[in-house]
């Protein structure tokens, strides 16, 4: 058992594998996001490529973290299930911050996915806090400095 009371194999086999996918989806995402949406300044097609760049991000992800072992000398389990469960965490990670842009008006759709962005990034230093018995301060500062280098360089490469 983990200071969180679930199984070891529970964190290594489930939470961890989510969690990477999680943020990396939440994160990896924002760039091309925020670019777009300032660049256009069309939510319709910031939709797209936050679709696309979601997909895409799962696909590599549940890939990369399927392949990455087999499981035999990491205790992790079975590779196929964690790249599915990476791939899935990452694609939600990736299109909850997205779906905002299906809102017609762009300046109320980067609001909203603004909020959005905070929500995932508090979500992820809960699970990490939860799960790995971090403090949730540091954890937070830790995951919204990496989440805004990101969103910075999206919004300075859109506004160019």
């Amino acid at each position: 058992m983990t200071a969180s009371g679930h199984s070891k194999n529970f964190v290594l086999r489930v939470v961890q594998p989510s969690l990477v996918g999680l943020m990396d989806g939440s994160v990896s995402t924002l760039a091309p996001l925020f670019a777009t949406a300032f660049a256009t300044r069309d939510p319709r097609i910031t939709f797209l490529v936050g679709l696309a760049a979601a997909v895409g991000a799962a696909i590599s992800m549940g890939f990369s973290e399927g392949l990455s072992d087999d499981g035999s000398m990491t205790g992790r389990g079975n590779p196929l299930l964690r790249g599915a469960i990476t791939g899935f965490a990452t694609f939600v990670g990736g299109i909850l911050h997205t779906l905002p842009f299906l809102i017609p008006h762009v300046n109320l759709a980067l609001y909203v996915a603004f909020g959005v962005v905070g929500f995932e990034l508090l979500t992820i230093s809960f699970i990490r806090y939860r799960y790995f018995d971090m403090s949730f301060v540091v954890s937070a500062v830790q995951v919204c400095v990496g989440g805004a280098l990101v969103f910075a360089s999206g919004i300075l490469i859109g506004s160019a």
